[in-house]
């Protein structure tokens, strides 16, 4: 079987994925810091489903439609309130320390953020869209494994529009991971860059953040600072969650 493996690493290469037939490759997309994360970690604490959108009004509209929702995300780091939605207060923002159990089982959230979002919808029309976290990334590669994925697209969600080095990490991490399925077929030279960064900085995950442009920011608000060392902690994850044709996101596992 004819293997091929390649990574993306900004918001650059979204419509480029929009232009190509990607209906028989494996999407997974890396949000470390923090979108990608905050969705995982609410389905693993109960949550239904993650309903991602890529703007404010989208999310206002659907909670109108369906007041049972939580409203969920962030622009520049910071939940969004009232004055920017046109009078809503979001009930979360995109720290991952906010999903506890208490405040989502069995809810449905909608999610808008700065970048994940965008990554999301750029994957549309892939045979599988699946969500990383460093937490359940060893639980993806089971999968790889186990489903014989030929094509396999890392979509990086960038900062901005520049790359986020805790995305490339991560994605470097899976590449490892998933190394022997696919070292025999087309490795592309992303995808063995992000695999060489993980490899120099796989020992201490956490402390390779001080190369992020977004953990530094996060270092540096109080509120917010925790959520670093959270969304670093590795293999506490199982579960997998995966974008359906519904436009939600759910655990498959």
């Amino acid at each position: 079987m004819s293997t091929r493996i390649e990574a993306t690493f900004t918001p650059a290469d979204f419509s480029a994925l929009g232009d190509r037939d990607i209906s028989q490759a494996t999407c997974v997309v890396f949000d470390i810091l923090r979108a990608t994360t905050s969705m995982n970690t609410a389905l693993a604490n109960g949550a239904a489903a993650v309903i991602p959108v890529a703007t404010i009004e989208e999310a206002v509209a659907i909670r109108k439609e369906r007041p049972d929702v939580l409203l969920a995300g962030e622009r520049d780091g910071v939940r969004i309130l009232a004055d920017q939605s046109g009078g809503v207060d979001f009930d979360l923002g995109n720290s991952p320390r906010e999903y506890t159990e208490e405040v989502v089982k069995g809810r449905t959230i909608v999610s808008t953020t700065t970048n994940g979002t965008r990554a999301l919808r750029a994957c549309t029309g892939a045979k599988h869209v699946f969500i990383a976290s460093f937490g359940n990334l060893r639980a993806i590669a089971d999968w790889i494994e186990q489903n014989t994925v030929s094509h396999l697209i890392l979509v990086c969600a960038g900062t901005y529009e520049e790359a986020a080095y805790e995305d490339m990490v991560a994605a470097g991490a899976l590449c490892e991971f998933v190394w022997a399925q696919f070292v025999t077929g087309h490795f592309s030279d992303a995808a063995e860059m992000a695999r060489q960064i993980y490899r120099v900085m796989q020992r201490d995950v956490e402390s390779a953040m001080q190369y992020s442009r977004n953990a530094r920011r996060l270092l540096s608000m109080p509120d917010l600072k925790d959520d670093v060392q959270f969304c670093c902690q590795r293999e506490n994850l199982r579960l997998i969650a995966a974008l359906n044709e519904a436009g939600e996101i759910r655990v498959i596992n």
